[in-house]
């Protein structure tokens, strides 16, 4: 059994065809399967010492979000050490990454596995994976076939890279990675998924990254507003400058002007030191200011003199310095209410939104769902010290149907404890993510139902930022009774983070 030149240029024509990147993969490597007549294929994209898988051909979906770093994965660690074809025997006692995502196949392990380096002007740049259940699947190919293989792929690869790097320096953002080079960012960093709305979001982060505009980050909680702001400070011209973080929701009234704009020593009772303020701790970066509606009036109206004239005062100190910093501000509150309801200063909602940008949630990416699964899970696995963690069909269906309240962090938690649970319940072997693990409540943010309509009818004229705070007390209330007070339970039982009901508690006047 050998590869044909027939064979070889049908993959090199097809490879010609007018598809986008990830299409063009997605028919290369399901050819290649085909031609070699195994289970399972990959393409993986190599940078930042780990492999993305770009396109997989029998192998389970939730592999597509995984990302297999070289410490934890010795298979792979060989192939990118290679310089040729890597055929691993069938009796290597080095563990397979794919070992239990072969669907249909969950209990068996690769017998056959060969591995494939792809380079760039000697750069590595990916690699092409191939295994069979059957031991003997691969004896009839040579190196050499197998590596004119490689090189359709390398060649694919490679295109694909530099399009990508000649579309990004067509937008105006700086700090964007050399054609060949590993992107810089950390694997805990990158927005996971393919779904329009995330795409759309890329897009918008690489445009407005480049510019020194303000961008307000809206969206719900746990979405991810953070990991924009990453992003949108990676990709500017400020790469090389701190991004500072504040969280204002956790500032005390008393030092939140301190933690801000720093004071001199004696400036109050406690202050026996200078102190550095985020502000100029952000000098020429950028500055995250997470939960912005949290801020108070008065502290409103400093923040905005500092982005109006960059000028900023210790507390305590007569003189003023200047500053040049860019402002990211998050929020998963509305702001256009908080300013007609007065709580937010109409001018500052102006400044700061001069780019707006809304995270999408979790129900609006359901095409997102799997692949940020498993990307959690490989995660999950490799801190347990997992061989293998799996995910099974049942499980990857409950977890598309659920309308996930909590976004991303809700789900990252969720499998999390289940790993947990997993792995004490399932000691010996491989370890299952059964559904029953999971425990996710049957009512989400869309079910919950509403209090019963008050008997009496609704005045004529009714505050509606009044009635909502009521309705809230209300439901806060029941729930905290049914729950025994416990501010925990009571926030499970509303599908709320936690932080957020106290948060939330006190701006209604509950606590």
């Amino acid at each position: 059994m050998s590869l044909s030149i027939q064979s070889l240029a049908s993959i090199a024509i097809e490879l010609q065809r007018g598809l986008s990147g990830r299409d063009r993969f997605q028919r290369l490597i399901g050819s290649m399967r085909a031609l070699l007549k195994c289970d399972a294929s990959a393409l993986l994209r190599y940078e930042n010492q780990l492999f993305r898988p770009l396109a997989i051909d029998g192998l389970s979906p939730d592999v597509l979000g995984r990302r297999f770093t070289l410490a934890a994965h010795p298979r792979l660690e060989a192939i990118a050490r290679a310089g040729n074809v890597v055929r691993f025997p069938a009796d290597s006692q080095l563990a397979d990454p794919y070992d239990g995502l072969i669907p249909g196949h969950d209990q068996l392990k690769v017998h056959a596995c060969i591995g494939l380096p792809l380079f760039a002007d000697q750069q590595l740049i990916g690699a092409l994976t191939f295994d069979s259940l059957n031991p003997a699947q691969f004896d009839g190919f040579s190196d050499d076939e197998l590596w004119l293989l490689g090189a359709l792929a390398s060649s694919a690869l490679n295109n694909a890279l530099l399009v990508e790097a000649l579309e990004n320096q067509a937008l105006p953002a700086a700090g964007m990675p050399a054609p060949g080079q590993p992107h810089p960012r950390r694997s805990e960093e990158e927005m996971v998924g393919l779904s329009a709305p995330l795409q759309q979001l890329r897009h918008e982060i690489a445009v407005v990254a480049g510019s020194d505009l303000n961008v307000l980050i809206t969206g719900e909680t746990g979405v991810g507003k953070e990991l924009v702001a990453n992003a949108i400070h990676r990709l500017s011209p400020r790469a090389d400058k701190p991004l500072v973080y504040l969280n204002c929701a956790a500032l005390p009234e008393s030092v939140a002007e301190s933690e801000l704009f720093g004071h001199v020593k004696g400036a109050f009772t406690g202050a026996i030191h200078n102190r550095t303020g985020k502000f100029e701790m952000a000098d020429n970066g950028t500055l995250l200011l997470d939960e912005i509606a949290e801020l108070s009036l008065v502290l409103q109206a400093k923040l905005l003199r500092v982005i109006q004239y960059g000028d900023l005062q210790r507390v305590g100190d007569d003189s003023s310095k200047r500053v040049n910093v860019r402002i990211l501000a998050a929020t998963n509150c509305d702001l256009k209410q908080a300013v007609l309801a007065g709580r937010f200063r109409v001018d500052l909602f102006h400044r700061l939104s001069v780019f707006p940008l809304n995270v999408p949630p979790l129900r609006e990416r359901k095409g997102d769902i799997v692949l940020l699964a498993g990307f959690f899970v490989e995660r999950i696995r490799h801190k347990l010290a997992l061989a293998q963690l799996i995910l099974p069909p049942d499980t990857r269906q409950m977890l598309e149907s659920y309308a996930w309240p909590g976004n991303i962090r809700e789900m990252k938690h969720a499998i999390e404890r289940a790993a947990v649970l997993a792995r004490a319940s399932q000691p010996q072997g491989g370890v299952t993510l059964h559904r029953q693990l999971f425990n996710l409540p049957s009512a989400s943010v869309e079910s919950i139902q509403p209090m019963a309509t008050p008997a009496h009818p609704l005045p004529a004229t009714v505050n509606f930022l009044q009635a909502t705070q009521d309705f809230q007390r209300q439901l806060i209330t029941r729930r905290l009774e049914e729950n025994q007070m416990n501010w925990s339970a009571c926030a499970r039982a509303l599908n709320l983070d936690a932080g957020n009901l106290h948060r939330l508690a006190k701006r209604l006047g509950m606590k």
